[in-house]
């Protein structure tokens, strides 16, 4: 008797009863019910990934439908329907492909034999791909599926049922297969190896296992591949030497590796998405290693990978060769990008991505706390391990200065604006701690030249012991700062707007020198001088006194609310009588910005006639830097 034709391990240990389905105990459970209780739905969809088991479970439902003696919703297997079933010789099982059948004339005669009797109590029809039905099959199947003849159920299965249409899976129950885990899959091929006689090694089982990714019909096709050569690296490229050498950082060892598997003959993209599969067990070993797709000395060794690694540089990893398979697409050499992300992978320097940086960054940390470079992540830190302290910070010669009082709770706008026109820096609540010699900044040379007093600075003042307020530090500095952000804007409108166009020259045993443009400004300064001296005094903690001056050193006009520059000189005589501005020799000031006067001054209601009209005077010499008054 010739011997019996091979048949793959799938067909040859396809499951012939609901309790050898594995990984799907919702759908088998749902249908061994409603053959039991008699409550068979008239049809069925069955939806999920490839290999899942969504054929076979349509036969089995054939089957203990038309079985002859069903034990509890199982066919028995021996009798004549369920024989003919297996054989696919059943008059009362119809199997039709969507896929090659999509054309609305196969579902109108599927419709019209729909209704004809079979030997059989039940007429099964099992329509795999159902989604690649055309629009106008799938409206011919409707009225048929929607109310079929009592002898009939449709079993529709499909790889993707977003694609079937609403009206056809509104007409039946849904039953969604799942991907089998790797602990099942391992036993279902555990048990073809023992009942088929194989003589397969563990590791024969892993890779079959790997390969299937969740589907039992590719994992047995892979355990075909194994037997049929000998050897596990036919199921998968063997990859340790690649991983290894990658965790170690050796780079001409990977690239050695990777030449080598695809001289061998793997393509460059199968080895992207491997080589991913791999740096992910080794990124689930060091998360949560019960997810890991292998167990035993497999496990660990990815464990110890995951603890030469790290997890930064595994995910770093994933990563870049997950975009390198992007783009293998259309790349002319897809082994040159290949090479190109492991180099990246291997090497953070080579790499200009924040991830590479960071993991510099990370590792130079660890470097100089003592650290390994490349902890086990999740480890805990070892028991009387204590943290290098912080670098303490430079601290400027001289005595402490306690905290000043702040201004506001944030710079004002004009300092800002000063900021960004290259002014001086913006004075924050606690600027003026420390000396006023570590915080002096350069001036301009011409400044300096014409105003040597400007370089003189006053000591600082010590805190108070005796639990008093703190008083700040008064130098040119501190002055220039604390009068733009806050000082000049607190000021009453008249007082502002005479003040606005000076700055600080010097401060000395006299007091704070005050420039002004000329003489009559300055003495129309002098009438605001006591509410200005106060305004100081309650910022700095002390009394200032104010010298009012005549600056020397012709500068542009600046802002309303600047201090960097003097303004432009007078056109009129050193008296600043009888004279006007020269409008044409001297370019007015423009508008000074809204935030600098504060309308809400001009309507307090506080000050009489008299004083709006010396408002609008003070608003008149302010626009016009330089101009005298003339008085009628």
């Amino acid at each position: 008797m010739a011997d019996a034709p091979f048949v793959s391990l799938y067909r040859r240990f396809r499951p012939g009863r609901f309790d050898e389905i594995r990984g799907q105990d919702h759908v088998v459970r749902a249908l061994r019910s409603a053959v039991r209780d008699d409550r068979v739905s008239h049809a069925y969809l069955f939806s999920g990934p490839r290999g899942t088991g969504k054929t076979s479970s349509a036969r089995i439902l054939a089957k203990a439908l038309n079985c002859e003696a069903p034990v509890e919703g199982e066919p028995c297997g021996t009798c004549t329907s369920c024989v003919e079933i297996t054989q696919g010789s059943s008059l009362n099982v119809h199997e039709l492909d969507a896929a090659s059948n999509n054309g609305v004339d196969a579902m109108r005669d599927l419709v019209a034999h729909a209704g004809l009797g079979t030997p059989g109590r039940w007429k099964v029809y099992i329509v795999d791909e159902v989604h690649m039905l055309s629009t106008a099959a799938a409206n011919a199947l409707l009225k048929t599926l929607e109310e079929p003849p009592s002898h009939v159920v449709f079993v529709l299965a499909t790889t993707d049922p977003q694609k079937v249409p609403p009206t056809i899976r509104s007409r039946t129950q849904h039953l969604e297969f799942r991907l089998l885990g790797a602990e099942v899959l391992h036993g279902l091929l555990e048990s073809v190896n023992a009942d088929a006689g194989l003589g397969l090694e563990e590791p024969a089982l892993e890779a079959a296992v790997r390969r299937g990714r969740g589907s039992a019909r590719d994992a047995l096709s892979a355990l075909d591949q194994v037997v049929a050569s000998g050897s596990a690296d036919a199921a998968r490229p063997e990859l340790a030497e690649v991983v290894d050498a990658l965790a170690d950082g050796d780079l001409p060892r990977v690239l050695v590796a990777l030449s080598s598997l695809v001289a061998g003959g793997w393509g460059p993209q199968q080895l992207a998405t491997e080589l991913i599969d791999e740096l992910r067990q080794v990124f689930l070993a060091a998360l949560a290693p019960e997810l890991c797709a292998v167990s035993g000395t497999s496990l660990e060794r990815y464990t110890a990978l995951a603890e030469t690694m790290g997890l930064p540089r595994a995910v770093r990893s994933m990563e870049i060769l997950g975009h390198a398979l992007v783009d293998m697409r259309e790349a002319p050499d897809a082994q040159v990008v290949l090479e190109i992300a492991v180099v990246r992978a291997v090497r953070p320097d080579l790499d200009s991505g924040l991830e590479a940086l960071s993991e510099r960054v990370s590792v130079l940390e660890r470097s100089l706390a003592g650290a390994a470079a490349f902890p086990r992540p999740g480890a805990d830190r070892a028991e009387g391990a204590v943290p290098p302290p912080p670098a303490p910070s430079p601290t400027p010669a001289g005595p402490a200065a306690s905290p000043p009082t702040p201004v506001g709770s944030r710079p004002s706008l004009g300092a800002i604006q000063r900021s960004k026109r290259g002014g001086p820096a913006p004075a924050g609540p606690d600027t003026n701690t420390g000396p006023a010699a570590a915080r002096a900044k350069p001036e301009p040379a011409a400044e300096t030249s014409a105003n040597p007093a400007a370089e003189t600075s006053a000591a600082p003042v010590a805190a108070s012991g005796d639990g008093a307020a703190a008083e700040r530090v008064v130098d040119r500095d501190s002055l220039t700062e604390a009068w733009g952000d806050g000082i000049l804007q607190s000021l009453p409108a008249r007082a502002k707007a005479r003040f606005a166009s000076g700055r600080f020259v010097a401060v000395d045993e006299q007091g704070a020198h005050f420039a002004l443009p000329n003489a009559a400004h300055r003495d129309q300064c002098a009438e605001q001088l006591p509410l200005v001296e106060t305004a100081l005094a309650a910022h700095f903690g002390r009394p200032v006194r104010l010298v009012l001056v005549i600056d020397e050193v012709a500068a542009p006009a600046p802002r309303t609310g600047t201090a960097a520059a003097g303004p432009p000189p007078s056109v009129g005589d050193p008296a600043g009588r009888g004279r006007t501005t020269a409008r044409d020799e001297v370019p007015p000031a423009p508008d000074p910005p809204d935030d600098d006067v504060d309308p809400a001054e001009f309507a307090s209601g506080e000050t009489d006639g008299d004083d709006h009209a010396s408002e609008a005077q003070a608003r008149l010499l302010q626009a016009f830097p330089g101009a005298s008054e003339v008085l009628g």
